[in-house]
């Protein structure tokens, strides 16, 4: 008995010096804490003198530490609920249904069904509550809490050294369990100990202020939740048979925790297929313009084979001119803003059912069903937007592009992507080397030997 008051006293007196010495932003939740120490330790004693007799006075005393605990707890994860996940409130919020099943079943209704004083039948049935609450507030601190946090870390042992004695004083009272009043008092007087230390450590100024929330531990929660749901199915079966108050609490508690789980298990199916849809977009899609990657650009006649099959595709195979200057010049940064930026121009001109593919470096592929005459007028528009100077953050950089064409009927599925490129790339190349601006590779063998000095231009609008 003295121990335990000796215990709460050094806890308060803990409690100020930390205050003062790491001046908290948020000092409030210490004071409640420091506040609740003393009317736990109250009950705590009354108890001890009584010898497991529940008495109006050390139930209150009791439930006042709660009610001071509880709100503290509240105001340090007030800031973390905007960030943690929903999941995570569901997780501890089945854990604490499971502990309020096995609650009713050992605490709450062996008091219903018995002879006791009204007010302690109240108490008896609040403060098991108040301990199913508890756990859920611990359970949610643990999965947003960081290993850096070591004051919020000794405050969850404290908190769970309390639950524990609580627990076995309850036990012992209902007659489930025999222990000595000295041992059942040695987790509250850790607990005492656990707050102290936690207020006398530099982390304790941070607990309560905002901070970013990186939740942890999944598979942890998502095991401590089915343990708890095959001990909650189990817990009726330990008292039959059931009053029928029982049996109506008990159905209830089943049907929320089952509600709880299939309303995880739809989460986490969504969560999956998500991050399944997230994964498959990163692994065909360039990260720098966010259109397709070479390699799912080739799986697209395959994919396709039904839309692409009967129709007569164009291939335009687009190089930036002297991009490889640039880069030098400017740096990677810029280049890689030219890259973006040459990628959105492109994408904007195509229709939205056409293919636009990063090939590689500078090199992007337009695949299209298209015919020669519209081909050619794509070919112009593309090159038209390429008349205008990229807006960089270096300044005004001024960029021409060539375009080489390859262009087909309906073939083979799996050669003609491959034919449509390698013709296509042929086609650019000499595009570029003559300054022809765009060129169709049927084209290449009725082109003059001499290199051309005219560069496209953009045709005359008539009027």
């Amino acid at each position: 008995m003295l121990v335990t008051v000796l215990a709460a006293a050094g806890t308060v007196v803990m409690i100020g010096f930390g205050l003062r010495r790491h001046r908290p932003s948020h000092p409030l939740p210490w004071y409640l804490l420091a506040a609740a120490a003393l009317p736990f330790a109250g009950g705590t004693v009354l108890r001890e003198l009584t010898t497991y007799a529940s008495t109006p006075l050390d139930e209150i005393l009791t439930l006042t530490g709660y009610i001071g605990t509880g709100l503290a707890a509240l105001l340090w994860l007030r800031p973390r609920q905007a960030r943690a996940h929903p999941d995570v409130a569901l997780d501890s919020g089945l854990i604490g249904l499971g502990a309020l099943l096995a609650s009713w079943i050992f605490l709450i209704a062996p008091v219903l069904h018995s002879d006791v004083p009204d007010v302690n039948t109240i108490t008896a049935v609040v403060l098991p509550v108040c301990d199913a609450l508890m756990l859920t507030l611990l359970a949610h601190s643990l999965a947003t809490s960081s290993r850096s946090e070591t004051s919020l870390r000794l405050l969850h042992i404290a908190l769970a050294g309390a639950l524990a004695t609580d627990l076995g004083y309850r036990l012992a009272a209902a007659g489930t369990l025999a222990i000595d009043p000295d041992v059942l008092v040695l987790p509250l007087v850790g607990a005492y100990l656990a707050v102290g230390a936690a207020a006398l450590h530099p982390t304790m100024s941070a607990l309560g202020a905002p901070r970013s929330i990186r939740l942890h531990h999944s598979r942890q929660r998502a095991s401590v939740i089915a343990v708890a749901l095959v001990l909650s199915s189990l817990v009726p079966v330990a008292r039959a048979p059931l009053s029928p108050l029982d049996q109506i609490i008990v159905s209830s508690v089943l049907a929320l925790l089952l509600i709880g789980l299939l309303i995880r298990s739809e989460r986490a199916i969504g969560r999956s297929s998500r991050s399944e849809r997230r994964a498959r977009y990163q692994a065909d899609h360039d990260p720098l313009t966010g259109l397709l990657t070479r390699s799912a650009l080739l799986r697209v006649l395959h994919r396709d084979h039904r839309d692409w099959a009967e129709r007569s595709l164009c291939l335009l195979f687009i190089d930036l001119d002297e991009f490889k200057a640039i880069n030098d010049s400017y740096g990677h940064t810029v280049g890689d803003e030219l890259i973006a930026d040459a990628a959105t121009r492109i994408r904007s001109t195509v229709r939205r059912d056409d293919v636009v593919a990063r090939y590689g470096g500078d090199e992007f592929i337009v695949l299209a069903p298209l015919d020669r005459m519209e081909a050619t007028k794509m070919a112009e528009r593309l090159l038209g937007v390429f008349m205008k100077p990229f807006q960089l953050s270096t300044g005004e950089v001024p960029l021409t592009a060539s375009i080489g064409l390859a262009c087909g009927g309906p073939r083979d599925i799996d050669a003609s992507i491959y034919d449509l490129i390698r013709d296509a790339d042929a086609a650019m190349y000499l595009a570029k080397r003559r300054g022809f601006g765009y060129m169709f590779h049927d084209s290449i063998r009725h082109t003059p030997a001499e290199p051309s000095r005219q560069s496209w231009r953009p045709r005359e609008t008539a009027v």
